[in-house]
């Protein structure tokens, strides 16, 4: 007999979750409670309720997460100008703790004993679901369903379906995606089919959100970018909601062929894998950001947050949001954010977001000491001079006493 009364399920609607749904309820005999959350994936959330009412499911949790999601967990990564491994702007990865704090919050609510959730035991999102449950409740059970049947392929997968009379969308008659795809405001990922060879190029009619940008408009498109404390609050002077910006930012780098990446990453679990995603929204963002912080930060607070920035980047990537190494490194980081606001003014053109001007009442950009010509006194070039000796000193010394220096 188990032990387990009730489970709130990360639910999609999709075959996984809806498989899910009728296992847990058969597996464990318990009742289940599903949570769906529109984290700005594109496509509509509510039939996910009809679904999960057809599966005998009472207690059903559908909620519209865009805000949150981008203020409290996209907002503060990218103030860190948080990259992985050089390239990847995490898109899945910043939306696993939501998710996480939501399955424990409507555990509490309804009481339920466990949380589960349709992750695979091969990937990133079952470290990042979990440990995001057990640091917001640490006697939680997790169900991970992925690594207790058997149901271990597609087939398997439908096969169940038919045998329980699971209404799901997909069947044997409609063509599906090759791809197993994430999508959030932040950004669409792909994986599998032919990308699991490194060596293939991904087919162009795979991307979903930008055109390619051979394809994209002759003529180039200018936005600007008015930052807060390290946050876009505007967009060409009109004022919008977090998730309002990077929608636009997504629509308009989509347009121009920005945000595309092919990578192959390391895992938490220790495997390589290749993927690939878009992110324009992102990428524009980021960009943005570098540059007005380039106005706006002192040198020595600029270059030790870029020093602490991969190790930001891999306890987001590894699960570890919850964790109090994020949470310092977050209050150093909204620390260096307060002088952070003035407008970026972007060139978007055929795959390139380039910044072409930068301004801020916060500058410490001074023109008079900076310029090329007549200084009129402000600098003063003779002070160099002393300045390059005592920081030759130990070299001088060095090689005073014939130490090779090559």
């Amino acid at each position: 007999m188990s032990d387990v009364k009730k489970v709130v399920l990360a639910y999609s609607g999709g075959l996984d979750t809806s498989v899910i749904v009728k296992w847990l309820q058969e597996t464990y005999n318990c009742e289940v409670v599903t949570f769906t959350a529109d984290i700005g994936q594109g496509e509509e959330v509510e039939p996910a309720r009809a679904k999960a009412q057809a599966l005998g499911v009472k207690e059903i949790y559908i909620e519209d997460l865009r805000e949150e999601f981008v203020r409290d967990y996209v907002f503060p990564m990218f103030r860190a100008n948080t990259v992985y491994e050089g390239e990847y702007l995490l898109g899945t990865s910043i939306a696993r703790p939501l998710i996480a704090k939501r399955l424990i919050e409507i555990a509490n609510e309804t009481g339920a004993d466990a949380i589960s959730h349709g992750a695979t035991g091969k990937g990133n999102d079952q470290v990042r679901f979990e440990l995001g449950g057990y640091a917001l409740k640490p006697g939680v059970k997790v169900i991970a369903p992925w690594r207790e049947w058997d149901l271990t392929s597609r087939e398997k997968l439908m096969a169940y379906c038919e045998e329980h009379n699971i209404p799901v969308d997909f069947s044997s008659k409609k063509k599906k995606s090759p791809y197993s795809m994430d999508a959030n405001l932040l950004h669409i990922s792909y994986e599998g089919g032919i990308l699991e060879d490194p060596w293939a190029e991904a087919e162009d009619d795979m991307w979903r959100w930008s055109v390619s940008p051979e394809a994209a408009p002759d003529q180039p498109t200018y936005v600007e970018l008015t930052f807060e404390k390290g946050d876009i609050v505007a967009i060409d002077g009109e004022a919008h909601k977090p998730h309002e910006v990077l929608e636009k930012l997504n629509k308009v780098g989509g347009d121009n062929g920005i945000g595309r990446l092919d990578i192959v990453e390391n895992r938490y679990v220790g495997m390589k894998s290749r993927g690939c995603y878009e992110t324009p929204g992102g990428t524009i963002m980021l960009r943005a950001h570098r540059a007005i912080e380039s106005l706006t930060l002192d040198r020595e607070e600029a270059h030790l947050k870029d020093q602490l920035m991969p190790k930001y980047a891999e306890v987001i990537y590894n699960g570890y949001w919850w964790s109090p190494e994020r949470r310092m490194l977050q209050a150093a980081i909204d620390e260096t954010q307060k002088n952070v606001s003035g407008v970026v003014r972007m060139k978007l053109y055929k795959g390139n977001a380039t910044v072409v001007g930068r301004k801020s009442e916060q500058s410490l950009f001074d023109e008079s000491i900076a310029t090329f010509e007549d200084d009129a006194g402000a600098y003063n070039q003779k002070d160099a001079e002393g300045f390059i000796k005592l920081n030759a000193l130990r070299l001088r010394i060095a090689a005073g006493k014939g130490r090779q220096q090559s």
